[in-house]
């Protein structure tokens, strides 16, 4: 492959890639080879380009390398566009082996474009993800959501599928972790919400509420009259962690130590890595707070 082609997949992680006239022919024909190229065409006066455009680009870098998506200007590239005989857009091909073996024109969901490419990308990580849903599904319905939780947090990593975020919300209420639970709900989009989310959702907020007791309340009323009060931030954050509402202790326990960081002689330290340590290894809650915490320091 020559140095154009080369610089253009480096500058975009190998996933993105601006199609021209100097590299059109070297990236849908030998990539195709390698991996399935998705050539978008579209134009800057296109409003539906313009909503088809992002869901593209995140699910390239979501699938990492799994495919190539190929942008085509067709006002800027219109010999590319007349080669492929584009007449409305946007147009979306799908090309492996040097051939186009699927379309679509016109706005499409990203649930849409996910199943188009789950069609075509075939076996692989696919299948992997796959097994470890089916491991995290079976271990829901023993009630081990310990174990369940395990494989859906690298799962959801991998792919922030509704049907895995679904899944990951569920476990993490049955586990009490009922902010974690909503912090993935509500990443999942407005388009894919359906009457089995609003479901959960109110589920959530319910056990959320029965989870909290009378003592949390009365400290959360305090907190909210005295915010800058930092003895009762630390005695709710405390009890947040012993009702397993993690993240809200980490936040308030965080609050507390950029006051002071040795506040009650370490011992909001203490209460801040004893979280962390609850969480696990690698939970991507506590990950972020070890982070915070070292910046915190150093």
């Amino acid at each position: 492959m020559n140095e154009q082609v080369e610089n253009s997949l480096g500058n975009n992680g190998g996933n993105i890639v601006e199609i021209n006239e100097k590299n059109f022919q070297q990236l849908l024909i030998e990539e195709s080879a390698k991996r399935l190229v998705v050539v978008d065409f579209w134009a800057d006066w296109c409003a539906p380009c313009k909503a088809l455009m992002p869901i593209l680009e995140k699910l390239a870098n979501e699938y990492n390398g799994r495919f190539l998506l190929a942008k085509v200007n067709a006002d800027e590239q219109q010999q590319i566009a007349g080669q492929f005989g584009i007449r409305s857009l946007p147009t979306v091909i799908f090309m492996k082996d040097g051939q186009p073996i699927d379309a679509f024109q016109g706005a499409e969901s990203e649930a849409g474009v996910r199943a188009k490419l789950e069609e075509h990308l075939g076996s692989g990580d696919g299948d992997a993800l796959a097994g470890m849903l089916a491991g995290a599904q079976q271990k829901l319905a023993d009630g081990n959501f310990e174990g369940a939780l395990a494989d859906l947090q690298p799962a959801y990593a991998d792919a922030k599928r509704y049907d895995i975020a679904m899944s990951l919300a569920y476990t993490l209420m049955q586990l009490n972790r009922c902010d974690e639970a909503q912090t993935v709900m509500d990443a999942i989009l407005l388009e894919e919400r359906t009457a089995e989310y609003e479901q959960l959702h109110a589920q959530i907020e319910l056990k959320r509420e029965a989870s909290k007791s009378p003592e949390i309340k009365v400290l959360e009323e305090q907190l909210n009259a005295n915010p800058d009060n930092i003895e009762l931030a630390y005695e709710l954050a405390v009890k947040f962690s012993q009702n397993n509402h993690f993240k809200e202790s980490l936040v308030l326990l965080f609050t507390v130590l950029k006051e002071d960081k040795e506040f009650r002689d370490g011992g909001a330290k203490k209460a801040f890595l004893d979280v962390l340590a609850a969480l696990g290894k690698g939970d991507p809650l506590a990950v972020e707070y070890q982070r915070k915490f070292f910046n915190l320091l150093y």
